[in-house]
């Protein structure tokens, strides 16, 4: 039995019980993985219309002062001082192996820089990246219990948001984000980004605002009550990482395929010598996407075989319901990972086939 009993709730916990949401734990929080509808039936919506996250529980930290730019640059992977204002990022926290410590977002605003990271990595987070903040002439705050976070997702996104706001959301770009009045509330920071491939929108303000933003944004009825089940599901037919799973404190970004995020030629940041060591060395590993056969379901932690010798786990797994078959990802030797290769996994004690593929699995996302 999971211990219930020091877990927290977002401002919307009472809204998911009302609505029959099946209640859960996950990252220190009760949430909701599904609604009566079922995963499937959420994952869909979202595809093809709209659906609503409550992303309450993810951490953001607020950095300011004259080097603002310079601390966050030291302590992620991507470039930070090539964002433009009012544009978004994704990048990676790593710690002196040049491992992840986490993933996370990071917004650049005219004067301040918001990192968005993982509830379940927030508290270490912030004391690893305390530890670099003396080095900078600027001042690192945790404003998490301060913001309520909600993801309009779907194709129909931008419609639905639109009846609420006078934001020009044609305007906003992919990554990029603005501030503007949603609902007859104000200051709300409209970024267009999101973990599902589709277009949409992501909300952030105060949280004693979220019951009526959440009631606002679904009263016409077209939208999806959508939980933490089908934000799985969506985001691996994306290929898109997932810490704990894809990506951990083993794992590089250049074994996760997240080289793209490594901005090398900035200059030193936490994490780059070990980076450095190990291109010269080699990467003996790859993350790689993989399918099987119709009725497979490759679950995370599967067993999984290169050429008859283990070679780790199902790292996430599911049955895509975009595309009909068993979706996974796993590690395999870098020589073994190309396209068209095969991998077994042992699922419930039968070696079943995946073959190599390049993703995302779902190709006709409608992300701008």
């Amino acid at each position: 039995m999971t211990d219930q009993t020091n877990l927290l709730r977002t401002p919307l916990y009472d809204v998911h019980v009302a609505l029959g949401g099946k209640i859960v734990p996950f990252a220190g929080y009760e949430m909701p993985v599904q609604y009566p509808a079922g995963i499937t039936a959420e994952h869909n919506a979202v595809r093809k219309a709209c659906g609503l996250f409550d992303v309450s529980h993810m951490g953001e930290f607020i950095i300011t002062g004259p080097q603002a730019v310079d601390f966050v640059n030291h302590v992620t992977t991507n470039n930070v001082a090539a964002l433009e204002i009012g544009q978004v990022h994704y990048s990676g926290i790593l710690n002196d192996r040049g491992t992840f410590e986490d993933d996370c977002l990071v917004y650049r605003s005219a004067d301040h820089v918001m990192m968005v990271v993982n509830a379940s990595n927030k508290d270490k987070d912030f004391a690893h990246i305390s530890k670099e903040v003396a080095k900078f002439d600027c001042k690192l705050e945790d404003i998490s219990d301060n913001v309520a976070l909600l993801a309009l997702q779907g194709p129909k996104a931008q419609e639905i948001l639109k009846r609420h706001t006078d934001v020009d959301l044609d305007a906003i770009k992919y990554y990029w984000f603005t501030r503007g009045t949603v609902g007859g509330f104000k200051n709300i920071i409209v970024a267009r980004t999101g973990y599902t491939g589709e277009d949409g929108f992501e909300l952030y303000f105060d949280p004693a605002h979220a019951v009526a933003m959440w009631n606002l944004l679904t009263a016409h009825g077209d939208v999806t009550p959508s939980g933490l089940g089908c934000r799985d599901s969506l985001r691996l037919e994306m290929g898109m990482a997932l810490y704990g799973n894809d990506i951990d404190d083993t794992t590089t970004p250049l074994e996760a395929n997240l080289q793209w995020l490594v901005k090398m030629k900035k200059g030193e940041f936490v994490g780059r010598p070990a980076l450095d060591a190990q291109k010269t060395a080699g990467i003996p590993r790859k993350l790689v996407g993989f399918t099987t056969p119709e009725r497979t379901f490759p679950r995370a932690h599967y067993p999984v075989f290169v050429n008859g010798v283990p070679s780790g786990e199902v790292r996430s797994g599911t049955m895509s319901p975009s595309c009909g078959t068993g979706i996974g990802t796993a590690y395999v030797p870098t020589a073994h990972a190309k396209p068209g290769n095969t991998i077994e996994i042992d699922i419930r004690g039968k070696r079943v086939v995946g073959t190599i593929v390049e993703t995302p699995f779902y190709k006709n996302a409608t992300h701008k």
